[in-house]
């Protein structure tokens, strides 16, 4: 490791005890950027690096809430409020049992990158609470939503900080948690985004981060004169993320054979089609059962307690959560033909399996270049709230489509080395920072 990067890690340790996923998201970035600010030394006059490690804003508070049989039950609530150089504070709320100030903070940082790189006026922020929604009644997550909002609402608004969802927060949550803040405070306005059509959301939101991990990819591949038709895809998840990414990945002629959940993984080699995606999406969002039962459906194999990773394939998705990746799973994907990958999570290839990729020189689009897509489309939900005016399906998909070229386009030009291989990480990294570094310059120490 670089001497520089190591003293400035021990700093970061120093001031962020016990937050291992938070360290992990700032070292990888700090590899990239302390030789770049070596070479720009205004940035390392300014302390840029040192400020936007640094949140501008942590709120912690306490979620009591009732559930069915009159108990009272507490949960806690945060939002990580990261970087506003070049906007309102933009990134999602996570409802899981593993919530906590750590993985919040990596989320958030790694926010403030991926906002900046979808070239859109967003500062980056995460939030959330360790409340799990699953087994929970309508009723209980309506009350949960409530109470949380009643807290969070003093801290958000259209012009200050734009929560979405993410994992544990779909449509059902974003919905009781907007109708808590317009009754609070009696507006209606774009304070979140991931609503539903009918009252101020986007078309193609939901869809969106799995699509741009897919048009991501692309672009990749692109650049090798190569395609996604005909490639086999092995995909992690079988949330939002993962629907999205085999529909869209399908519709370029490609063939996931792999969807997951926390106990196992199907593999069907005959490929989950439009048909079967529409089977899971039903068992998934309305009766939220496990990705098992698609074995007993189908009649494929059904992995149990085991991930995607050493299954033959041309293209690896992750598209579930942090860390899911190991080295020696990044070494079997290799061995197994695997020279794309292309994260639909944050973070989910640990700094071992990202040496992987970047020593076999194959194309890895990291999380917050290629599942840039969600933000994007969030932050296209806030500009069409302020026009009060709709855009149909093929303009935001359009939009995306752009967005994702242009995230491609600056990953390229700041990661290209003198052998001509890209390096997306070293890219997304620089070409994230600079926006909002030159931004934290131009308003001063603040």
């Amino acid at each position: 490791m670089d001497p520089n990067v190591e003293k400035f890690m021990a700093r970061v340790k120093a001031r962020n005890p016990f937050e291992p996923e938070f360290h992990q998201a700032v070292q990888e970035v700090a590899e990239s950027l302390v030789p770049f600010i070596r070479e720009h030394p205004k940035y390392d006059h300014a302390r840029i690096l040192e400020r936007i490690t640094e949140p501008e804003r942590v709120v912690l508070f306490r979620v009591p809430w009732i559930n069915d049989k009159g108990d009272v039950e507490i949960n806690r609530g945060y939002r990580i409020e990261m970087n506003s150089a070049i906007g309102p504070y933009k990134g999602g709320l996570r409802f899981h049992p593993t919530v906590n100030l750590s993985i919040l903070k990596f989320l958030a940082f790694e926010q403030v990158f991926k906002n900046s790189l979808t070239t859109l006026p967003m500062g980056g922020g995460k939030g959330g609470s360790d409340f799990d929604p699953k087994g929970k009644s309508d009723n209980e997550v309506m009350r949960f939503c409530q109470s949380f909002m009643t807290e969070l609402c003093r801290h958000i608004g259209p012009n200050t900080d734009i929560p979405a969802g993410d994992i544990g927060v779909g449509g059902r949550e974003i919905g009781y948690l907007f109708g808590q803040y317009k009754r609070i405070r009696n507006e209606f306005s774009g304070v979140l985004t991931g609503k539903g059509l009918e009252w101020g959301g986007s078309l193609i939101r939901p869809e969106a981060t799995g699509y741009g991990a897919v048009y991501f990819a692309e672009e990749m591949l692109n650049t090798r004169g190569d395609s996604l038709k005909g490639k086999v895809a092995a995909v992690s998840g079988s949330g939002n993320v993962a629907q999205f990414t085999v529909q869209k990945l399908t519709q370029l002629g490609g063939k996931a054979v792999t969807l997951s959940d926390s106990n196992g993984t199907i593999y069907d080699p005959d490929g989950i089609d439009e048909e079967k995606l529409s089977w899971v999406m039903e068992l998934k969002n309305i009766k939220r059962g496990r990705i098992k039962e698609y074995a007993g459906k189908f009649g494929c194999q059904y992995l149990e307690g085991k991930r995607p990773w050493h299954v033959k394939c041309d293209v690896a998705f992750p598209s579930a959560t942090e860390n899911e990746i190991s080295k020696d799973d990044a070494e079997t994907l290799l061995e197994n033909g695997c020279h794309v990958v292309s994260e639909g999570a944050n973070m989910p290839s640990t700094p071992e399996a990202v040496e992987v990729y970047i020593r076999a020189k194959i194309l890895y689009g990291p999380g917050k270049a290629a599942n840039a897509g969600g933000v994007a489309v969030s932050g296209l939900e806030m500009t069409q709230n302020n026009m009060r005016l709709p855009w149909t399906r093929e303009e935001v998909d359009n939009r995306l489509q752009t967005i994702m070229k242009n995230i491609h386009r600056t990953c390229v030009k700041y990661g290209t080395g003198q052998d001509g291989f890209v390096n997306y990480v070293n890219g997304a990294n620089i070409g994230g920072f600079v926006k909002v570094a030159d931004a934290m310059l131009a308003q001063g120490v603040v």
